[in-house]
């Protein structure tokens, strides 16, 4: 006597969320900041530009924080393991990201951030933070080929010259992971503006310390009021608002998930430069794109 067992029908992909459009938002904040920066930096230098920028941020960031939940007291463990934070998703990532930018192309620090959502996963799995299905992982992939072809169409070139900056943009890499996952592990026993104000507040002093040089050398009368609004902009709207949302999200869908989102970035970066800069996006851009859209789209199966 046969038998015959019907196989299970395909999953459906997971219903389209207000986590989704806050990190779709949060992609778009991000990659739009590019063209913002890049036009602020004509006149500001770099580590002044992210001195005052992280200044603004932090201190807007602290008034949201005591309007919204006021101030409540954490243990000291977990103070302190968001504090190692804010050192390495803060200090560190800008300082990694902003002098390895200044010492490699723009076209090589995008090719190299793709690298990140994989770093996310790896870690997140290596700590037992989570562990990514197989959707997901197809996903990634699929996604990460295509933001490496949005960006290559712009020409990297890996050589020695630029071999110092595109380390350090390595290093920001590794740390934004470091940094992803350890939101995730923190969990929901704080809540994700609290996390987020005090993983900058912790991490802002070196921040801001690193570009006080070129702040006190800084000709305010040279700089236009398009400069000192991009500063405003970057700092209020990509660091505070982007960052609690990313925050929050991470705590909801998972590190992994969330930063699979991230390769997007490039493809808004090149939207904008097209119609800020008259930048025409080439076949291979919109082809890497479509990877993109599809690895979003097939890592929503269950």
């Amino acid at each position: 006597m046969s038998t015959t067992v019907a196989s299970a029908p395909a999953a459906p992909p997971r219903a389209f969320s207000a986590n989704d459009v806050a990190i779709l938002c949060v992609v778009v904040v991000w990659g739009t900041n590019y063209t913002v920066v890049k036009e602020a930096l004509g006149t500001i230098p770099p580590l002044a530009f992210m001195a005052v920028r992280f200044a603004i941020a932090s201190v807007a960031m602290a008034a949201l924080l005591l309007a919204v939940e006021g101030w409540k007291p954490l243990s000291r463990p977990v103070f302190l393991k968001l504090a190692a934070l804010g050192l390495v998703g803060n200090t560190l990532y800008q300082l990694c990201f902003i002098l390895g930018l200044a010492n490699t192309t723009a076209a090589n620090s995008g090719l190299l951030t793709a690298v990140t959502p994989v770093l996310v996963a790896a870690l997140g799995a290596v700590l037992g933070v989570e562990r990514p299905g197989r959707p997901l992982v197809m996903g990634m992939s699929l996604a990460v080929v295509g933001m490496v072809l949005v960006v290559a169409a712009r020409g990297p070139s890996l050589g020695t010259g630029t071999r110092l900056g595109d380390g350090l943009i390595l290093g920001a890499c590794a740390c934004w992971a470091l940094y992803t996952v350890g939101i995730r592990s923190v969990g929901n026993e704080v809540s994700a503006l609290r996390l987020t104000a005090i993983t900058m507040l912790t991490g802002a002093p070196g921040v801001v310390l690193a570009g006080v040089p070129e702040v006190l050398a800084l000709d305010v009368g040279s700089i236009g009021f398009g400069a000192w609004a991009g500063v405003v902009y970057s700092a209020l709207v990509p660091l505070v608002l982007s960052y609690f949302i990313w925050g929050r999200t991470v705590q909801q869908v998972g590190s992994a998930r969330a930063s699979l989102y991230n390769t997007g970035v490039p493809v808004v970066a090149a939207l904008t430069a097209w119609g800020v800069r008259g930048e025409r996006p080439t076949w291979l851009q919109a082809l890497g794109a479509v990877l993109i859209l599809g690895g979003v789209l097939l890592s929503r199966r269950k």
